[in-house]
């Protein structure tokens, strides 16, 4: 296979009328789903979008939106993929950053996108795989150089937030994607005859890569979902006959708490796993109680996904996220790039076919964590036991993650800072449920009085839900440095048990 839509091709042959992708509009069968995706290309050729060109397509989980993907691959384009529930400025800014030929904006069942399309004037159209808006074509977008080999071709671009708080455009081929769909296969079982939730959304790569690819890989049905509730999941596990189930730890932690307790779910479920932030044991044991299942952990990055994990045919009774996946290498060195003792902590480096290309139009940052010799520096912390596994001791990088989603605090502090009556402020996670809340502490300027309220409409329209603070604390002071650096870690002291 060497592009994203091949990985259906064989299932549109063999097994042409089994289910494929369904929403709630569309329930397409393997022979629907490739006319669809073949709709779809043509849909983008008429629209100026060839080789090389960067697609913009904008939308949250839907039949729809997994067609053009797989499309936009199928044209040797880079689908640029942008969850619609982020907010006005980060849109625009990746935007700005990508410079696509064009932007869809999937609007079949998103309000979000249908908010960006009409804030951007896009043209509506009623295409055969569903309803988008369009935006104008962008002549001075340059297109990028074809790679002879169609698997070394960019196929999705995924921006992600580091630690510096900008913005990066990660580059994943089609070898990356098509590697992550055969582990589904190979390591967690997956057959035609799974029925996957697909929860995660197919704009991240986790949604996109062991969701979406690895369920066309293994031919199976995948039923895509743009919004989590609980009470739909827990729906669809007890009545659809739902076989796989993956989310980040907090989902997890909502569908426990919204289950009578005591109570086991009775449900055709043969494979649950976490992925995308820490596994607190607590809530592996009561996800376990009450699935009657173990609880699979796994480990990647937008750049390195599914570098990691738990094996179905062994003990996962801690939180490890198991040993390197097939073709993966894994190394943990200190600050030196001197490799650590067996079970001591430093940075984990990892190295295979799971890695990206690079950053979009960041040479030196992509110099900075990726080698020549194909080693990339997670930054996270982690140690290695004798057994194989990786345990993930903490992040070396400033981020938050929540919900799966990466934070950057210094995002966040700049938003705040925008605000006209703030003087300092900082941002912390805190571990909570099995997830992080994002807690803001924020010094108001001299003589200048903030209400929550105002600072919280400020923030409206500068971040997206998930990375606007769940408790906002005011302060006299922030203790900072001589360079007006917060001192984070006092501040933790000082506030104790009020964070």
């Amino acid at each position: 296979m060497k592009r994203l839509a091949d990985c259906l091709s064989q299932w549109a042959q063999a097994t042409p009328d089994a289910p494929a992708v369904s929403d709630a509009h569309h329930d397409w069968s393997y022979r629907m789903l490739a006319m669809r995706v073949d709709e779809a290309a043509c849909f983008l050729r008429e629209r100026g979008v060839g080789a090389g060109d960067r697609v913009m397509l904008i939308g949250e989980n839907g039949a729809a939106l997994a067609a053009l993907i797989l499309a936009a691959g199928r044209l040797d384009a880079w689908a640029v993929l942008e969850n619609a529930r982020r907010a006005a400025m980060e849109v625009d800014a990746v935007h700005a950053h990508a410079q696509p030929r064009t932007v869809v904006f999937v609007v079949d069942n998103s309000p979000s996108a249908q908010a960006h399309a009409e804030r951007h004037q896009a043209a509506a159209v009623a295409a055969p795989f569903g309803n988008v808006a369009v935006g104008d074509l962008d002549g001075a977008s340059e297109a990028e150089p074809v790679d002879s080999d169609p698997a070394s071709q960019v196929a999705a671009m995924i921006y992600t937030t580091g630690s510096t708080g900008k913005p990066k455009g990660v580059m994943l081929t089609h070898a990356n994607l098509l590697h992550i769909g055969a582990l589904m296969v190979r390591q967690r079982h997956l057959t035609h005859a799974d029925r996957v939730y697909g929860i995660l959304p197919i704009t991240h790569v986790m949604g996109l890569s062991s969701g979406l690819i690895g369920t066309l890989s293994a031919g199976a049905h995948i039923r895509l979902v743009p919004r989590f509730s609980k009470d739909d999941c827990l729906r669809a596990l007890r009545e659809d006959g739902i076989t796989i189930l993956q989310g980040a730890p907090a989902m997890f932690a909502r569908l426990v708490q919204a289950m009578p307790r005591g109570e086991r779910l009775q449900s055709a479920l043969r494979f649950i796993a976490v992925g995308g932030a820490p596994l607190d044991p607590a809530l592996k044991a009561q996800t376990e109680s009450a699935f009657g299942l173990t609880l699979h952990n796994g480990y990647g990055l937008t750049e390195a996904s599914a570098s990691a994990w738990t094996r179905l045919e062994e003990e996962s009774a801690d939180c490890s996220v198991g040993p390197p996946n097939p073709g993966m290498e894994a190394r943990v060195l200190d600050a030196r790039g001197k490799p650590v003792g067996m079970g001591g902590t430093g940075e984990l480096w990892v190295r295979g076919p799971c890695v990206m290309k690079g950053y979009f139009r960041m040479p030196e940052r992509t110099r900075e964590v990726l080698k020549p010799d194909g080693w990339f520096n997670t930054q996270d912390l982690a140690r290695l036991t004798p057994d194989g596994r990786i345990h993930i001791e903490g992040r070396s990088k400033d981020l938050i993650i929540r919900s799966g989603f990466n934070v950057s605090p210094l995002e966040v502090e700049t938003a705040l800072n925008a605000y006209e009556g703030v003087q300092y402020s900082a941002v912390l996670g805190v571990a909570q449920d099995g997830n992080e809340e994002i807690v803001a502490i924020v010094e108001p300027a001299p003589l200048r009085q903030l209400t929550e309220a105002a600072l919280r409409d400020f923030l409206t329209q500068r971040l997206s839900p998930y990375k606007r603070p769940s408790r906002i604390l005011f302060v006299q002071s922030l203790p900072v440095a001589p360079n007006g650096k917060v001192l984070k870690h006092r501040l933790r002291e000082q506030l104790g048990d009020m964070l």
